[in-house]
């Protein structure tokens, strides 16, 4: 597997001068995803639990409903200029094979289909709704689960360069952290091991990232049957609409002691100061 992180020269500048030496950066590469040797996708992402990452693609596209319909995922032969093995084609076998989808990405914003259109097309796509289930959270622990997931973010600590995603119990437990260059990776790459645990529809727990909540983020958490996603940034619109259509509790600039709580509020025990405003 290759190295999540490379050292690159650079030049810092601060008020008392300049220093030239190495910096840590996280590393960032493409990985091919074949169907039965016909090619799918290429993302950029950073190296690390791909299988986890091809699981959480190929569920959140429909492909897969479940662990059992990939009978493997192999890395094929792909080399450097060294000759080295670069792990970045991975061919996936499925138990019954079948015809790859003409539309590839319904996350992708360049996709060309209105906003009305790409919510619906969730909304029929999707065999969970996230209002199955009963979770609940305190606004306390909710809270607190930012500072968690940067805790387990061991590659963002040394390059300050990755993205997160955790899933969380009502709780405050970290079942599964992921880190990679790409927001929607790492979701992937938890619902990836969601999947692989067969802890889908995954209606008992939160899906929290350390980036804006976009539409695809959205997304993919209803594609699981997730009941809440919490984010640290801003939502968009479109991923506001979709959690709104599709019963999803969507959670934004959750920072410190506060947040913005966009959609289905009723899974969310507030304080007692803020359940009076």
């Amino acid at each position: 597997m290759s190295k999540v992180t490379a050292r690159r020269r650079m030049v810092r500048v601060t008020a008392t001068g300049e220093i030239r030496r190495p910096d840590t950066l996280a590393v960032e590469e493409p990985l091919e995803m074949r169907i039965g040797g016909e090619s799918l996708n290429v993302t950029m992402r950073t190296p690390g639990n791909d299988i986890d990452l091809v699981h959480g693609f190929l569920y959140s596209e429909n492909i897969i409903q479940s662990v059992d319909d990939i009978v493997s995922a192999r890395y094929c032969a792909g080399t450097d200029a060294d000759g080295q093995n670069t792990y970045n084609v991975l061919d996936i076998q499925l138990r019954r094979p079948r015809p790859l989808p003409k539309r590839r990405f319904i996350t992708n914003s360049a996709c060309g289909l209105c906003g009305k259109t790409t919510v619906d097309d969730v909304r029929i796509r999707s065999r969970f709704r996230p209002g199955y289930g009963d979770f609940t959270i305190d606004s306390d622990v909710l809270s607190t689960l930012p500072d968690e997931l940067r805790s387990q973010q061991q590659v963002f600590a040394a390059t300050g360069g990755l993205h997160a995603a955790g899933l969380f119990t009502a709780d405050g437990t970290a079942l599964v952290v992921r880190e990679d260059v790409g927001r929607h990776n790492a979701v992937d790459k938890v619902i990836g091991w969601a999947v692989r645990e067969n802890r889908v529809p995954t209606a008992d727990l939160a899906l929290i990232v350390s980036s804006r909540a976009s539409f695809e983020l959205v997304q993919k958490a209803v594609m699981a049957g997730i009941p809440m996603l919490g984010a640290v940034s801003a939502p968009s619109s479109l991923a506001v609409d979709l959690a709104a259509e599709a019963g999803l509790t969507l959670v934004g600039f959750l920072r410190g002691d506060t947040m913005n709580i966009y959609t289905d509020v009723h899974r969310i025990a507030l304080r007692p100061i803020a359940a009076a405003l």
